[in-house]
C-alpha cells in the first residue's frame, strides 16, 4: 500500500506503507486507510516527528560510540534513515502551517 499525504500548501508526498506508519506512529497517530492532519495539530505532529528523528539519530549513535568503545568495527545504517524518510513529509507538513490548511491522505 502506498500512502499519498496531500495539502494544498504543496506537492503530494507519496510514501510506502511501512515508512508512513512508522511516521504516523512517531507522531502519535495510528495509521489508517484515510487520515487527517488537522492545522490546529501540526505544530505539535511536526514537533514530535522531529523528537522521534532526533530520538532516532541519538539512539544510532550510541551504538556508534559504543562499538567505538568496545573497539569494534563501526557499524553504518542500513537503508533510508529516518530522517530521509520523514523529511518530504516534515517539509509538506511545515509549508501547510504557513498556508493555514490540512494534510490529508487515502481521500
Amino acid at each position: 500500500m502506498l500512502y499519498r499525504f496531500k495539502s494544498k500548501a504543496g506537492a503530494d508526498v507519496i510514501m510506502m506503507a511501512d515508512s508512513a506508519d512508522a511516521v504516523l506512529r512517531l507522531m502519535g497517530r495510528e495509521p489508517a486507510p484515510q487520515g487527517i492532519l488537522e492545522l490546529a495539530a501540526l505544530p505539535g505532529l511536526i514537533q514530535a516527528l522531529e523528537a522521534g528523528v532526533a530520538d532516532d539519530e541519538a539512539q544510532f549513535q550510541r551504538t556508534v560510540d559504543e562499538a567505538k568503545a568496545a573497539g569494534q568495527a563501526v557499524p553504518r545504517r542500513q537503508g533510508v534513515s529516518l530522517r530521509q524518510r520523514a523529511w518530504p513529509l516534515h517539509e509538506l507538513m511545515q509549508r501547510s502551517v504557513k498556508e493555514k490548511t490540512d494534510v490529508v491522505w487515502g481521500v
